[in-house]
Parts: structure tokens; sequence; C-alpha cells
């Protein structure tokens, strides 16, 4: 069964994807599973090899949504990306950690995508 929380989550990543594929990136894959945790989504932005953490909240009560992210989180993104690379056999000049926010608002979604967070 999904929960509110779940379809807010693929609500947000779809978006992610759509405002990502916009700028010109293309998705390798989504919801990827490795040891210890998963990826959202997995892009290829010219040469790079971008890890982005999809963070989407309803309200800002709890803060905004890229205020999810810790630096434990972003460690274990880094390993992940790695495992990701390992798993597909791809060896790649440059890997980067994008952060896209979103938040669902009455007026309608904000999103926003920081490029490079560590």
């Amino acid at each position: 069964m999904t929960t509110d929380r779940q379809r807010l989550g693929t609500y947000g990543e779809h978006l992610a994807a759509q405002h990502l594929v916009r700028a010109g990136m293309v998705v390798l894959d989504r919801n990827w599973r490795g040891a210890g945790g998963e990826l959202d989504l997995v892009l290829r932005d010219g040469r790079t090899l971008v890890i982005c953490e999809v963070k989407t909240r309803s309200s800002t009560a709890f803060g905004s949504p890229l205020e999810g992210v810790t630096a434990t989180k972003a460690a274990r993104l880094r390993r992940l990306a790695g495992q990701w690379m390992a798993a597909h056999d791809l060896r790649v000049p440059d890997v980067r950690i994008d952060l896209v926010g979103v938040l669902r608002t009455a007026a309608g979604p904000e999103i926003e995508h920081v490029v490079g967070v560590c």
C-alpha cells in the first residue's frame, strides 16, 4: 500500500526529472537501490554523471526541502554513486551530487535545483 509520503516523494521525483531533462540532462536511472540506500535520480549532464537527491515537502513547517540533506546523507550519496558506477561498469571523468527541492503549494510546485553540493 502506498502512503501519502510515498506519493509525495514520487510526485517530487517526477517533477525533478522533468525539470532536469528540460535543463539538458539525460535520465539514466531512477530509484536505484544499493547497499545502504537509494539514489533518487542518476543523470548525465554532458560528460558528468549526476547523482540527484530529491526532497519534496508540502509545507515549510519543518524547513525547506533542501534542509533535509545532511552531511551524513551526502556521504551516503557519494558511496552509492560508486556502487552505481561499479554495477554498471561505468567510469566517468566527473561525478557531481545535485539536490532538487520540490515544495508543493496551492499555487503550484516550486522547484529549486542546487548544483554540485558536495
